[in-house]
């Protein structure tokens, strides 16, 4: 089994040494390096040439704060997903969060069993979404989301709609292939449509999108509890 490289990225030293040795005994997680600034984080990963599947990541730091340094993982590591853990957790900034290209948001408060299973969710689907997160998404986007205009090239196919709703429903491309009667194959190329069509970089992109064109109501999205 392939495990999941994490790197952690978090000033407060001690957090870091308990955090990486938890994780270290988890049999499908492994810590390739941790770091203890967003400059120290981009220079290991330039110097390692390590590009982990994960960065938990806090959001207070010295020299670049979380924020900057998620928006700059965004551009120039769009492969790898981020897990914001924060002290100043609010469900307010998930939008914002999310926007950023962060696939979590999460409270420092949350327990190290908890947060090694929104790892794994994270690495299958992408995201992941707290009840809390989910409504504070359902007020901002039906207060502040324009109505989209799309012009006629762009809209989705029925055989794409199909597609997106069945990755939101955290569906793998065999899975969406065998539901559909496709190959594997033809459902990867679908996926890469609608990155295309839809501008998303990530999972996390394209169920913001469904939710917001209607193709999904965020009551039906799937959850960890």
């Amino acid at each position: 089994m392939e495990k999941i490289s994490v790197v952690i990225t978090d000033d407060d030293a001690l957090i870091v040494s308990l955090l990486e040795n938890y994780l270290q005994t988890c049999p499908d997680i492994e810590v390739s390096f941790t770091a203890t600034s967003g400059e120290e984080l981009f220079q290991k990963l330039v110097d390692t040439g390590t590009v982990p599947n994960i960065i938990l990541l806090d959001l207070r730091m010295n020299g670049m704060d979380g924020i900057a340094v998620a928006e700059r993982l965004k551009s120039d590591f769009p492969t790898v997903r981020t897990i914001v853990i924060s002290s100043h957790y609010q469900r307010a900034f998930t939008g914002f969060m999310l926007k950023t290209g962060v696939a979590a948001f999460l409270p420092k408060g949350v327990s190290p069993i908890e947060l090694t299973d929104i790892i794994r969710t994270v690495q299958r689907q992408g995201y992941y979404f707290k009840d809390e997160q989910l409504d504070a998404l359902r007020e901002q986007i039906s207060g502040k989301a324009p109505r989209p205009v799309c012009q006629q090239e762009d809209l989705l196919s029925d055989r794409e709609i199909e597609v997106l709703r069945l990755i939101c429903l955290q569906k793998t491309a065999k899975e969406i292939g065998d539901e559909l009667y496709i190959t594997q194959r033809t459902a990867e190329g679908h996926k890469n449509n609608l990155f295309a069509k839809t501008g998303a970089k990530n999972i996390a992109g394209l169920v913001i999108y469904a939710i917001q064109n209607n193709v999904i109501k965020i009551e039906d999205l799937p959850l960890i509890q």
